[in-house]
């Protein structure tokens, strides 16, 4: 039997998500009544569990471990150049999409994998929906839209993300898959006063209602190559910015 522990949970209207983390014995041990007991810990994968009561969900293909209870499920076209990142292999292509809908009463359950989730909600408000990062999207709940956002500078369709990314409007909860846990996850608010630079692969969502450009961090092909930096965000206006910092510094500690 597969033995978890909790980590994040959130309900939302007619549907609750969990992450669970898988975990593996360690160390065996008698109790004072002569019982053998268990020592766990966490084995770095985890998985998410979608219950639903009222709601549905849309869940990245091949994502889909196993469901239990009056579960129905469908295969659904997203809006015409939306993607998931399991459907299309390369960002920018405009070809449309497939989700997996299910609704029903039950829980559904994901593959496990060694990648962390942040559960999320949006208001549904103007302003609140979401642009995500090519490979960010895992889940939502089925009162959300998955579109996709087009960065219209010249230098956006030369970035790593492509001319295009996920977008998410509309009212409910969803998951993210992040190359970091949620612990490391910085959040900034912008004012409307104030700006943020930053390289996009650190860039895990943010807020449609910002204005983004991508471009070299410096003018001039010169000053560029003087820099080493590539392309970067420049972010301005009122919104939220999610932003992984800690994932270069992990990355590199695996070479």
């Amino acid at each position: 039997m597969t033995h978890m522990q909790l980590v994040q949970e959130q309900k939302g209207d007619g549907i609750t998500f969990r992450v669970h983390a898988l975990t593996h014995v360690t160390r065996y041990s008698a109790s004072a009544s002569g019982e053998l007991e268990e020592t766990r810990q966490m084995d770095g994968r985890f998985t998410v569990e979608a219950q639903l009561h009222g709601s549905g969900v849309l869940i990245e293909p091949g994502a889909f471990q196993y469901s239990h209870g009056n579960i129905q499920a469908k295969v659904e076209q997203q809006a015409k150049g939306g993607f998931l990142s399991r459907a299309i292999a390369t960002a920018g292509t405009g070809e449309s999409a497939f989700a997996t809908r299910f609704t029903g009463q039950g829980k559904v359950w994901t593959e496990p994998t060694r990648k962390h989730f942040i559960i999320a909600e949006s208001s549904g408000a103007k302003g609140d929906d979401m642009i995500l990062d090519d490979k960010a999207f895992y889940m939502a709940q089925d009162t959300m839209q998955l579109g996709t956002h087009t960065h219209n500078s010249i230098a956006g369709a030369l970035s790593g993300n492509g001319l295009r990314q996920p977008k998410l409007s509309g009212k409910g909860i969803f998951v993210v898959e992040s190359p970091v846990p949620v612990s490391e996850v910085e959040v900034i608010e912008l004012s409307g006063n104030d700006s943020l630079i930053v390289d996009g692969d650190l860039m895990l969502m943010y807020s449609a209602s910002l204005n983004v450009e991508l471009r070299p961090l410096v003018r001039g092909l010169r000053n560029a190559m003087r820099s080493g930096e590539g392309l970067v965000f420049m972010i301005s206006g009122q919104g939220t910015v999610f932003l992984t910092p800690t994932h270069r510094n992990l990355s590199a500690a695996t070479l």
